[in-house]
């Protein structure tokens, strides 16, 4: 694609990156093949090709964002689906999320989206004020039908019927490894998964220390800055990330680490982008070996020793989030590991398109997002699982509130093939009649 920036724009080195991006566009439309929102709604503007047009146009132009701009750019899902299918390796991740920062520095949005806006980054990213939010929603509930806004109603909706208690095991400390020690890791808590559902982190850390990992809570450590970045709060986002690059970097010059352990796939998409997001700023060498050192727990289990199990009772339809399989290019670990701790793995069909979750997507964009719901929750119980499983919390409530199929992460159920406690998701399914085998 032909570009003309100005000279000056391009000494900004987001301009410059997306300059870079632009030029590597072919308009082949390849993308449009694997978009979510161009399936759904058949309009050309909310395809990525569609996108980096408008994109394009308003960047070059230094041009004030118009609604119909904003809503499309809006409606992007960031799941990178055409980052896995274009054939010319346009970075589509870089240039949106430039587009969204642009937007939010030169955009006036509505009084209510503002607000909006500003609620949810002022909340979900801190987990207490995440759990009192989940409270007056869960009271609001049954009322939940008279509130006009489509975005509220989905707030409301979006209320665990189960609040998990504090997990202590979020606090800053170390577990020690059972037996040898291999690894010394750290374990990024995250921010809105420790309101969710805290089982994820204490499974992932009992995995951790069974095959011979120190796994440390670092001080300082908090959200990684991802939900606020996809809005276009560069100030915000940066700020968050850089807590948690000082937070590492004390470990890393202290004792070492092998590796920061993500157990949110979403997270980890963002926490893998340091070194870009900071790489013309004094915290770029630092960001790089944070980046560098950011894994998904599955690439973590995958170097160490978990047995073989047999038993082969279970069918796991597993859910391939879209930040792991696009994002961070994880297609095979998960499903290597489940099958090798001895679960029967199904694939639904479609398997590269998104949920409907993408962050807060379902909050902002209720509509789309129930749409991509329902078709992802009919491929998955159209394999007839005993359990899903997925690697990212946003994916497993989005999912989880549009079936009767049990939802986990995929490191508890090898938590507990490999010695660990039933999920605590499949007990409560007990209850209601759908009885999950024992592992044998």
């Amino acid at each position: 694609m032909q570009t003309f920036f100005e000279p000056d724009q391009l000494i900004d080195p987001d301009f410059k990156r997306s300059n870079e991006i632009l030029r590597a566009c072919v308009h082949c439309g390849f993308c449009t093949a694997t978009c979510p929102t161009y399936q759904v709604l058949g309009d050309e503007l909310d395809s990525p090709r569609g996108r980096i047009y408008l994109i394009k146009d308003m960047l070059e132009n230094n041009r004030i964002p118009d609604a119909k701009t904003v809503k499309h750019i809006d409606r992007c899902l960031s799941c990178l689906a055409c980052m896995t299918t274009c054939p010319s390796g346009v970075h589509y991740m870089h240039l949106i999320d430039h587009a969204r920062a642009y937007v939010n520095e030169h955009y006036q949005r509505p009084w209510h989206d503002r607000a909006l806006r500003w609620i949810l980054s002022q909340v979900i990213p801190y987990p207490t004020r995440f759990r009192v939010a989940m409270l007056a929603a869960k009271m609001a509930r049954p009322f939940a039908r008279l509130i006009p806004d489509a975005r509220l109603r989905a707030m409301v909706s979006m209320a665990p019927k189960h609040i998990p208690p504090v997990s202590r095991n979020d606090d800053p400390q170390t577990f020690r490894a059972v037996g040898k020690k291999t690894k010394r890791v750290a374990l990024m808590t995250g921010c809105a998964q420790r309101a969710l559902n805290t089982d994820i982190n204490d499974a992932t850390i009992r995995v951790l220390q069974r095959f011979g990992c120190d796994v440390v809570i670092p001080e300082g450590q908090g959200c990684c800055g991802a939900l606020t970045h996809h809005m276009g709060q560069t100030e915000n986002s940066h700020a968050s990330a850089a807590a948690n690059i000082k937070s590492w970097m004390t470990e890393v010059k202290g004792a070492g680490l092998d590796a920061i352990v993500i157990n949110t796939s979403g997270c980890g998409t963002t926490v893998k982008d340091y070194g870009h997001m900071f790489r013309d700023t004094p915290l770029a060498a630092d960001a790089a070996i944070i980046s560098g050192l950011a894994k998904d727990i599955s690439e973590v289990l995958m170097d160490l020793d978990i047995p073989q199990v047999e038993h082969k009772d279970l069918v796991v339809a597993y859910h391939a989030a879209c930040s792991l399989q696009h994002g961070q290019k994880i297609k095979d670990h998960p499903k290597t590991l489940l099958k090798r701790t001895g679960f029967q793995v199904a694939e639904p069909r479609d398997p590269h398109l998104c949920c409907g979750s993408a962050g807060t997507y379902n909050l902002l964009q209720p509509e789309i997002s129930g749409q991509l719901k329902l078709r992802k929750v009919k491929t998955l119980e159209a394999v007839r699982p005993d359990i899903i499983s997925a690697g990212n919390i946003g994916c497993m409530m989005q999912i989880g509130s549009g079936t009767e199929v049990p939802v986990v992460h995929t490191v508890e159920l090898i938590d507990w093939a490999t010695g660990g406690p039933k999920p605590a998701a499949l007990d409560r399914k007990l209850t209601k009649g759908h009885p999950i085998p024992k592992l044998r």
